[in-house]
């Protein structure tokens, strides 16, 4: 007896119909005449359409049944679609490729949108709203910079770091950056935070104390009872 695996037969182009409407396409293709061919394939339909009933209401429920009869029987199929017939390069188009950025971000603490601020306010020409943004972007920098390296940053660093990003054309000096104020407030030396909960030491179970108290006091008065 010959076995027949499921390997050997050939590949279903949409596995939800199942083989057996596969084999009923495979014989539509082998019908000669035409008006029975085209007969057949309505009925087919009819039984794609029965495979999913809950669907019938949807909009273009038979256009999608007669596109799945094409693509089941690999657009070899010859029969009268009341909908255009689809094509192989139709269905099988290309997706557009996505550029993705190839950008170096120089501090991935600080994120690239800093990065592109900096370099963007260089030509800015009013002078006071210059200061009023990079004290901003200072101040935030100095708060990533505390979350990254859970210390006090470097008022140096941030210098450093502005005429880094900004290639040169933003300079910052210590004292304006001394007068911002920090974003970040780090718990005081010798300060417990608000949230802290100390850990529970084992107590004295009082209820316990009270009933060995009872039952040492009961136990006294029964000795003495028991002398007389």
């Amino acid at each position: 007896m010959k076995k027949n695996y499921n390997y050997t037969r050939r590949k279903l182009y949409l596995p939800e119909y199942g083989r057996h409407i596969h084999e009923m396409i495979d014989s539509l293709m082998t019908i000669e005449d035409r008006r029975d061919r085209n007969r057949q394939a309505r009925a087919v339909i009819a039984v794609m359409g029965n495979l999913n009933p809950l669907l019938r209401d949807t909009a273009d429920f038979t256009h999608k049944l007669w596109d799945h009869l094409f693509i089941m029987s690999d657009f070899q199929l010859d029969v009268d679609s009341p909908y255009p017939r689809p094509s192989r390069k139709d269905l099988t188009v290309a997706p557009r490729h996505m550029e993705y950025s190839q950008h170096k971000i120089s501090f991935k603490h600080y994120g690239k949108y800093i990065e592109r601020m900096l370099r963007s306010l260089s030509d800015e020409e009013h002078p006071l709203r210059l200061a009023q943004t990079v004290g901003n972007i200072a101040r935030y920098m100095r708060t990533k910079s505390f979350e990254y390296n859970q210390e006090h940053p470097n008022n140096e660093v941030i210098i450093k770091d502005i005429k880094k990003m900004s290639d040169g054309n933003i300079c910052i000096d210590e004292e304006s950056l001394n007068n911002l104020r920090s974003d970040y407030k780090p718990h005081p030396a010798g300060r417990t935070p608000k949230n802290f909960q100390r850990p529970q030491s084992p107590r004295h179970d009082k209820s316990r104390g009270t009933n060995n108290r009872y039952f040492q006091k009961n136990y006294s008065q029964h000795n003495r009872n028991s002398s007389k």
